[in-house]
């Protein structure tokens, strides 16, 4: 998480609810909030708000962000502009570090060789602690490492019973052979996942009921339980939704139970 919006103080809350929960992952980037009253950088800002409010919430969490997405143009991840990007993502979110800085999108005009040059920099000056990447197909996380000499430590994919690509385009079995961490961004289909009247979303009702939660806890649990040990991305922007996510671990699957989800969710009968 997250796409923090609005008031600094609901902000704070949902941090802290985030907290109490075990949660301590926060993942956001520049790019979120441009579509919004805050405008570009504003989910950081909001973000950074609430670190500077209480100084000892930056040594709870893991702070992940991202770059490389510029409207209109849309993609860059030239060396010149990665640079000032982390540099504007740290003033945004009042650290002298990031944990976690990942290219949100492949760039097509930039060398991964370029990329690699300059994440290797924002390493080696202690403004960037590990690198990963989002929306990226395996064969380029692949490009990109061939040019690392650190290693890229995770990768953001859509991923839900309705978005099951990962399963097959390689991105998890390369995560597993490489020690690759996976966070799945919109683990519940955009919503579409808590509507009982979707096949899968019925499911997913069916099995949470069993262990006593919702659709949403069955949903999550579901990409959990894969073995490349997927996080998923929860992005509530409910303090009780944020703390009901736990709720997860509690929902055991079977093989049949499991596949059955990935059917619905995909419409097709597996071979």
């Amino acid at each position: 998480m997250w796409r923090l919006t609005g008031e600094v103080a609901a902000a704070t809350a949902l941090v802290h609810a985030a907290l109490d929960a075990g949660i301590t992952l926060f993942d956001t980037a520049d790019i979120y909030g441009f579509d919004a009253p805050e405008g570009f950088g504003g989910a950081e800002a909001i973000l950074g708000e609430v670190l500077a409010a209480d100084r000892g919430l930056r040594g709870r969490i893991v702070l992940a962000t991202k770059g490389g997405i510029t409207p209109p143009v849309p993609y860059d991840t030239s060396a010149d502009y990665l640079a000032a990007a982390c540099d504007a993502s740290l003033r945004r979110l009042q650290t002298d570090v990031i944990d976690l800085y990942q290219i949100h999108r492949r760039d097509f005009l930039t060398h991964p060789q370029e990329v690699a040059a300059a994440l290797t920099r924002l390493v080696e000056a202690g403004k960037v602690r590990s690198v990963g990447v989002s929306n990226h197909s395996p064969a380029e996380l692949g490009a990109l490492q061939r040019f690392l000499n650190l290693p890229i430590v995770s990768t953001q994919p859509e991923f839900s019973p309705l978005c099951v690509a990962p399963l097959y385009d390689g991105t998890l079995d390369q995560a597993m052979a490489a020690n690759v961490s996976v966070l799945a961004w919109s683990p519940l289909g955009g919503g579409r996942l808590t509507d009982t009247g979707h096949a899968a979303g019925a499911l997913l009702a069916e099995q949470g009921a069993v262990y006593g939660v919702d659709a949403v806890a069955a949903a999550l649990s579901w990409i959990m339980v894969h073995p490349a040990r997927i996080i998923p991305i929860v992005g509530s922007q409910k303090a009780a939704r944020i703390r009901a996510s736990t709720d997860a671990f509690k929902v055991e699957w079977d093989r049949e139970r499991w596949y059955a989800v990935m059917q619905a969710g995909t419409g097709e009968r597996l071979p």
